[in-house]
C-alpha cells in the first residue's frame, strides 16, 4: 500500500460548506490511492454529507470539532477562543505531526492568523506570504503576496521572491524561473519608496533570476514567472483579475446568444472555447499555500465548489513529494549564514 498524504480538511469553512467541501475530497480520494483525508467539523453533519457517496473507507477519516469560526470573526480572538473550532483542530494535527497539510476555504484571517500562531513560522522567515496562480498567455505566474501583508518590509519581499522561485521551480516544473517587482513603470527608478528600496535588494541577490519592473498590464501575458509585490497591491491585482475574466466570460456568453447566427457560430466554436477557458481556470491548480510555515496551510476561494477542494488537497501530494518546506527552510538558512 502506498503511503499517505494526510490532509486535514476544514468541512466547516467557506461558502458552499460543507457540501461542496466534502465532496471534493470524496473526489480527492476517489481520484488518488495515495491520499488520506482528514475532514475536521461536525460530526452528524459529516457522516450525513458523506452517507451521499462511494468511497474507500480508509482514505477518509472524520475529527470532530463542535466549534465553527465565522468569516466576520476578529482572528486573533476566534483563534484564541474557539480552540474546538473546525480551524484550529485541524491547524493543531499538521503542528503534532497528524497530518501533512491544511486545507480551508474559511475566513482568511483566522487561517494567517492560526498558521503563524498553531503550525509557526521556519525559523528566519519574516513574514508567510499568501501565493496564488495566475492564469496567464503563457501558462500561470505566482502572484505573492496576495493578501497576508499589506505593509511588508523590503526584506519581506526579497525572501517572498525566493520563496516564489522554489515554489515555481519544484512544484510547478518552472525551471529557472523569471521573478519580477510590480510597478508602475519598466524604469528602474520609478515605483514608490517600498519598491525603490526593494528592487536593487532583488537586483544583487545570486539565487533567483530576476528581471526587472513588471506594469500590471503585463502580467496577463506571462512576462514572468513569479510576481512580487506586498499585499495590498497583490490583492488589488488578484480580484480585479477576478473581476475581469467574469465580466468576459458573461459578454461572450451574452454575444453568442444575440441572433440566431450567434447561437450557430457558437455551437462551431464551443469546444475550442471551451478549451481556451479551461486554461484561464485557476481552479486546476488548487488554492494558494501560506509559505514559509512548518507544515503546508492552503487556503482556498471561500466561494470554492468541489473541484477546487479536490485540486487543492491533490497538490498537497506535490508538495510533500517536492519537500517544499524543506527546501525553503535550506533557502533562509543559507541566507542568514
Amino acid at each position: 500500500m502506498a503511503e499517505y498524504t494526510k490532509v486535514a480538511l476544514d468541512a466547516m469553512g467557506g461558502d458552499n460548506a460543507p457540501v461542496e467541501i466534502i465532496k471534493g475530497a470524496v473526489d480527492a480520494v476517489n481520484k488518488r490511492r495515495d491520499i488520506q483525508v482528514l475532514i475536521v467539523g461536525k460530526e452528524d453533519i459529516i457522516k450525513e454529507e458523506l452517507a451521499k457517496y462511494t468511497y474507500d473507507k480508509e482514505q477518509i477519516e472524520i475529527k470532530g470539532a463542535s466549534e465553527v469560526i465565522e468569516t466576520a470573526e476578529p482572528p486573533v480572538m476566534a483563534i484564541r477562543r474557539k480552540k474546538d473550532s473546525s480551524i484550529v483542530v485541524a491547524m493543531n494535527m499538521v503542528k503534532k505531526g497528524e497530518a501533512d497539510a491544511f486545507v480551508s476555504a474559511g475566513s482568511s484571517g483566522a487561517i494567517l492568523v492560526g498558521g503563524q500562531v498553531i503550525v509557526g513560522r521556519i525559523k528566519g522567515v519574516e513574514r508567510p506570504p499568501l501565493a496564488p496562480l495566475l492564469p496567464t498567455k503563457k501558462g500561470f505566474s505566482l502572484l505573492i503576496d496576495c493578501g497576508a501583508n499589506v505593509d511588508a518590509r523590503p526584506s519581506h519581499l526579497v525572501q517572498f521572491a525566493k520563496m516564489g522561485s522554489i515554489y515555481m521551480e519544484h512544484v510547478m516544473g518552472v525551471k529557472n524561473p523569471k521573478v519580477a517587482i510590480v510597478n508602475i513603470g519598466a524604469e528602474e527608478e520609478k515605483g514608490n519608496a517600498l519598491v525603490k528600496e526593494t528592487f536593487p535588494m532583488l537586483k544583487a541577490c545570486p539565487d533567483i533570476n530576476f528581471t526587472g519592473s513588471i506594469e500590471a498590464r503585463n502580467i496577463p501575458y506571462g512576462d514572468a514567472d513569479v510576481i512580487v509585490c506586498e499585499a495590498f497591491a497583490g490583492n488589488i491585482i488578484l480580484k480585479l483579475y477576478e473581476g475581469v475574466g467574469g465580466v468576459l466570460v458573461d459578454k461572450i456568453k451574452e454575444g453568442m446568444m444575440k441572433s440566431l447566427r450567434t447561437k450557430i457560430g457558437a455551437l462551431l466554436v464551443k469546444p475550442a472555447l471551451k478549451e481556451t477557458m479551461k486554461g484561464f481556470d485557476a481552479s486546476e491548480y488548487g488554492g494558494a499555500p501560506l509559505l514559509g510555515l512548518n507544515g503546508l496551510v492552503v487556503k482556498t476561494h471561500g466561494n470554492s465548489k468541489a473541484r477546487e477542494v479536490c485540486n487543492s488537497i491533490i497538490q498537497c501530494v506535490t508538495f510533500k513529494e517536492q519537500k517544499i518546506n524543506e527546501k525553503i527552510r535550506e533557502c533562509i538558512q543559507k541566507e542568514k549564514e
